[in-house]
């Protein structure tokens, strides 16, 4: 494994204390690199978005290192280093897409680049002036991607993210994923496996609360990922 961007260890968190969602959880993700998170439903991969992007304080933790340095995941400096886009997202309802872009790059304090290229590979062109709420659900979900490519955090992370996309959106998508690693890392969830083969160096397997397996890019396939998830 490369340097490592980021590691934590030891998490729990759940919703209620005496149900843990984690429990004793460590990831350590190198620097340009895709990983893949599967798991099936309930075994916690939602939540653990949830942690890293600051939205669940239910939780506890050991070391947290990002780029080597002790971070949290609510301290300035890490919040603008990484972009969740969620499989559900209902927020911004009455921004149309380009006010919640320009929000998201002032938020981060970086400069708006041309997205042309973008809007073209997940046919967005004709919504960019639609409110959020108006938006059919594939069409929501490109917008948080869309954002999440132009912005080019160091940390992506992504919960589920060809849930309801178009195929041509989806294909867009892996190679997006492919080309994002000379920027930055990407970590994420799916229960479809063909997007984890495709688009993933690592695959980790997430089962009642922690990370049971490992699997390299050379060892994928989704027979023995389906074999590994029956078991």
């Amino acid at each position: 494994m490369n340097t490592p961007l980021f590691t934590i260890n030891h998490l729990d968190a759940w919703y209620r204390k005496d149900r843990l969602v984690l429990s004793d959880f460590s990831i350590a993700l190198a620097e340009h690199e895709a990983v893949g998170l599967i798991g099936l439903n309930g075994a916690g991969k939602t939540t653990f978005f949830k942690v890293l992007s600051g939205l669940l304080p239910t939780f506890r933790t050991g070391e947290i290192l990002f780029r080597g340095k002790p971070a949290a995941f609510r301290d300035e400096a890490f919040k603008r280093c990484r972009y969740t886009v969620f499989a559900e997202d209902h927020s911004f309802q009455y921004f149309t897409f380009a006010e919640y872009l320009s929000y998201v790059f002032s938020a981060y304090q970086k400069r708006q680049p041309d997205i042309t290229e973008l809007l073209q590979a997940f046919h967005f062109e004709d919504f960019t002036n639609v409110l959020l709420k108006d938006l059919s659900t594939g069409n929501r979900k490109k917008v948080f991607l869309i954002t999440a490519f132009a912005l080019k955090p160091p940390l992506l992370l992504l919960d589920e993210p060809v849930n309801g996309l178009d195929f041509q959106s989806t294909e867009a998508f892996y190679r997006l994923i492919a080309d994002y690693k000379t920027v930055g890392t990407v970590l994420f969830s799916s229960h479809i496996l063909e997007s984890v083969t495709l688009s993933a160096d690592r695959v980790l397997i997430l089962e009642n609360g922690q990370i049971r397996q490992a699997f390299s890019q050379g060892q994928l396939s989704g027979m023995n990922l389906r074999e590994v998830l029956h078991e």
